[in-house]
């Protein structure tokens, strides 16, 4: 007997933990899924529970809403992929194909033109075959080698032997460009530390989105709800100001886990080329300060993201080493349509994606 998923209320929240728990073997899900669920300023998720004869929730599954600007204009609200979750005891009795199709029914109900995913390999064929979603591109990790140690020569393995033996040359080689970073920016602008983000942040994002058809909105509420305010704390904020004191640019680190060698740079937002410059520096200068071997970040296959953070000194991944971008279009009028099809073109770092942490 085919079984119907059900909406959840904030009130069910303990059954969407202990199903986290099942399901991923995280015990955090108290703390973190009302935060990614039912706080976020870009609204709450669409959140499904599939339910067995006796009650017990065996399926679950999220949809995030994420305010999108095209040309420094509000687009519209796409959704995003979260939480895909199936009891241990569940998996392969098709639950999951039930839980997407009623997800996308309740999207198009919200009025989202469309939604996103960066699904693992395993699910990502079953998106594309049977749900209707499209593959558009991928995703792939970059990592600046900030120590010559065995962690870091153990983290560039995963690019190959190759790669590996050349742990040294890519520290040396990084260090070179942070000091090319840093006379690009010595004595034009001032980098601190922030430990909330301000109206500033709503000032630079409207100077910035302009010159993106795809920007998901980076206002300082979502900001300070998407890093400042995370369950995990391990978010740390830099901003770049010019001489007149107007904020110019930002990074966003993720600090290493204790006794890990990898910490994240997962957001940077600037104005210009030397702003830039001196947000990356302070990322990875507070990632070195920190103790991490290398500094990763993820990039769009052929985006501007990615070409920054070749220029800035990050490593090429192995060429497997990627995760699909999927697109379910519900209203394929709608002007998001077409450039979602095309996410080279987006504004997409590590802090668009659905996780809390990078991992």
């Amino acid at each position: 007997m085919s079984l119907v998923p059900q909406e959840v209320s904030a009130g069910q929240i303990g059954e969407q933990v202990e199903l986290y728990a099942l399901a991923f073997g995280k015990t955090d899900g108290e703390r973190v899924l009302p935060w990614r669920y039912q706080d976020s300023p870009h609204g709450a998720s669409i959140t499904l529970l599939t339910r067995d004869t006796g009650g017990q929730a065996v399926g679950g599954y999220a949809c995030n809403g994420r305010r999108v600007l095209s040309h420094g204009k509000f687009a519209g609200v796409v959704g995003e992929t979260g939480d895909v979750m199936t009891h241990s005891d569940h998996r392969g009795k098709g639950y999951f194909l039930d839980l997407d199709r009623r997800a996308m029914e309740l999207a198009r109900e919200r009025k989202w033109p469309l939604v996103i995913g960066l699904p693992n390999s395993k699910s990502a064929g079953i998106f594309t075959s049977k749900l209707g979603w499209l593959g558009v591109g991928a995703v792939r990790p970059w990592t600046f080698v900030l120590h010559a140690d065995e962690a870091a020569r153990q983290e560039r393995q995963r690019a190959g032997r190759r790669a590996a033996m050349g742990t040294g040359w890519a520290a040396w080689r990084g260090s070179m460009r942070r000091g090319a970073l840093r006379k690009s920016f010595f004595e034009k602008v001032n980098v601190v530390a922030l430990p909330r983000f301000t109206s500033a942040v709503d000032d630079l994002l409207a100077q910035v989105a302009p010159k993106w058809a795809w920007l998901q909105e980076r206002s300082a509420e979502f900001l300070n709800w998407r890093f400042i305010d995370a369950p995990s704390n391990r978010f740390r904020a830099h901003g770049v100001f010019a001489p007149e004191g107007d904020l110019v640019g930002y990074a966003v680190v993720q600090l290493p886990e204790r006794g890990a060698a990898v910490g994240y740079v997962v957001d940077l937002l600037a104005l210009d080329d030397v702003a830039l410059a001196a947000a990356m520096e302070a990322a990875l200068g507070h990632l070195h300060k920190m103790g991490a071997s290398v500094a990763r970040a993820t990039a769009v296959e052929g985006s501007w993201w990615q070409k920054q953070l070749k220029f800035c000194g990050f490593r090429a991944p192995h060429d497997n080493d990627r995760k699909q971008i999927i697109v379910h279009l519900l209203d394929p009028s709608s002007p998001l349509a077409a450039v979602a099809q095309d996410p080279s073109s987006w504004y997409f770092t590590d802090a668009d994606r659905d996780d809390e942490t990078c991992s």
